[in-house]
């Protein structure tokens, strides 16, 4: 049953509203390619997840909601009409989505479960680099901090602990017999836990998925989240960014440790908020 309709100028302005902020975010990469320049922060949630600018550009209200003059969503992907009132088609939504809605719902239950880890400090990315030839090294067109002998001394004095696969399969096969995890695709219902960064910007990645079911305030209060976490990732990882204005969080250090856990559990607070939000929206 669907809660209220929204009249015209109401939700025009919201999904303006909407269409602004995204710009605000993303202006930087529709600039850089143009001009044909990669950043490496940045261009992460475009090239590693599968949502354009212009996708996340459009304004989906979720359900319960109808939008008054808005015959054009007829060619959109998961509404019906009654008249000119557009409104989630959730039923068939839901139906051609189970089986993913079904996946979500498990992991972010199996994840708000657990205690979040701090004890990884963000050593993923070095692992990613550990004994790598230039060709190898992800973002070779920047200096690793402390060279590649001082970069495989700090994995080889820690305790690498990654539990998120999609992290974990971009190891060196040098560096991937130091996790003390296996971390698995089938595994990932076992192994997933909230202090995780990249569980963290995966909530970005089901709400996407799960467009337009899922309200794109949502979507967005996610993309923030994921785009605040990319930036610690790679503050602690090996690079030199800080002709980007990045100013490392040297986790080599016993500080940078500190600030690194105190960061990654302001993540963790944030992304379980966003996970209950999700939740609460896929077992209404």
């Amino acid at each position: 049953m669907t809660a209220q309709i929204l009249p015209e100028p109401v939700w025009r302005d919201l999904a303006q509203a909407h269409a602004r902020a995204v710009e605000e975010l993303t202006e930087g990469r529709l600039a850089r390619r143009v001009e044909g320049k990669k950043h490496p922060v940045d261009d992460f949630l475009w090239e590693y997840y599968s949502f354009r600018p212009a996708q996340l550009t459009r304004w989906h209200p979720g359900p319960g909601v109808g939008l008054a003059g808005a015959s054009e969503r007829a060619e959109w992907s998961g509404y019906v009409l009654t008249g000119d009132t557009a409104y989630l088609d959730e039923v068939g939504v839901r139906e051609r989505r189970a089986n993913a809605i079904d996946f979500v719902r498990d992991l972010l239950t199996a994840t708000l479960s657990r205690p979040g880890r701090f004890g990884c400090f963000g050593l993923h990315e070095w692992a990613m680099v550990y004994r790598a030839d230039d060709e190898q090294i992800r973002h070779g067109g920047w200096p690793l901090r402390l060279g590649s002998d001082g970069t495989d001394a700090v994995v080889e004095s820690h305790t690498v602990a990654c539990s998120h696969f999609d992290a974990y399969r971009f190891f060196t096969p040098e560096a991937a017999p130091r996790n003390t995890l296996a971390p698995t695709r089938e595994r990932q219902l076992e192994l997933e836990q909230p202090g995780c960064l990249h569980a963290g910007m995966d909530v970005y990645k089901w709400c996407f998925k799960l467009t337009p079911l899922v309200p794109s305030a949502l979507t967005l209060d996610a993309f923030r989240l994921a785009r605040d976490i990319r930036e610690l990732d790679m503050r602690a990882a090996p690079y030199d960014l800080r002709e980007l204005g990045y100013e490392p969080v040297r986790i080599e250090t016993t500080e940078g440790k500190v600030e690194y856990a105190r960061a990654q559990r302001e993540f963790t607070t944030r992304s379980n908020e966003l996970r209950r939000r999700l939740l609460d929206l896929l077992t209404a």
